[in-house]
């Protein structure tokens, strides 16, 4: 599974303390939550604090450089049954998947998964991404695509639905299941 960091940047951390590192000795660094750490792995017997005085040596990275491999693609609205014909004629046409996000404009979730998801259109550019505002669209549209609950995010491929990930649990396991989804029938 690959890590995607926010964007292009060089990421500072702690001068190591081992100027030769060992061959087994390991460093990663990490953008979680938007602030930059470093991730230090011993070397030596067992781990955590204690491998320090069992002879392990602790060894940070100087710099890691993480690429965004993704830019974001805006995603196409359907607002009508014949937009949402098009669309699926287009998966038809082209033989790939499209991906649809059922949304709301009140739902939280739904606005915070949105530009995640567009994030993951850049980085698969053969798949379209569209979103569906559930309540500016008439009924039928929402009954064709047999939604329930909010956000759900369905691929449909060759005209037929194919999957979906109900959104209501943590966005980034949301996002590995889109990726999944995507991997699979593409």
């Amino acid at each position: 599974m690959p890590l995607l960091a926010p964007g292009p940047r060089v990421l500072h951390c702690a001068a190591p303390r081992d100027p030769t590192p060992h061959p087994s000795s390991a460093a990663a660094c990490s953008t979680v939550g938007g602030a930059a750490r470093c991730l230090g792995v011993s070397r030596g017997g067992g781990g955590g604090r204690g491998a320090r005085r069992g002879g392990g040596r602790w060894v940070r990275a100087e710099a890691a450089y993480f690429w965004d491999a993704s830019v974001p693609v805006e995603m196409g609205e359907i607002h009508s049954m014949e937009a949402l014909d098009a669309a699926l004629a287009s998966s038809v046409d082209h033989n790939q998947p499209i991906i649809i996000d059922w949304m709301a404009s009140w739902c939280r979730k739904c606005i915070y998964l949105k530009p995640k998801l567009e994030k993951i259109a850049g980085e698969f550019p053969g798949v379209r991404f569209y979103f569906v505002d559930v309540n500016k669209v008439p009924q039928a549209v929402v009954k064709r695509g047999n939604i329930s609950k909010m956000p759900t995010i369905q691929l449909w491929k060759d005209g037929e639905w194919k999957e979906e990930v109900i959104g209501g649990h943590k966005a980034w396991l949301v996002m590995d299941e889109v990726r999944e989804m995507i991997q699979k029938y593409k």
